[in-house]
């Protein structure tokens, strides 16, 4: 579950770190700064289910 949860953190890093450059490079004119920064939500929101389904079915418990 550890290596789940680190993947899609490097998913969402990357992403918002392809935002950025697109953002550098479009000047905010582009389309492709709006697309990564939706990705990178849906991977946010994609984690979060996943974390809490995990805890509900007991494959994560709810201790650090």
């Amino acid at each position: 579950m550890r290596v789940v949860v680190i993947v899609f953190l490097i998913l969402i890093l990357g992403s918002l770190a392809s935002a950025l450059g697109f953002l550098l490079k479009d000047r905010g004119h582009g389309r492709r700064t709006a697309t990564a920064l939706s990705i990178r939500v849906g991977l946010s929101i994609a984690l979060f289910l996943i974390l809490m389904l995990s805890h509900r079915f007991g494959l994560i418990n709810g201790k650090l």
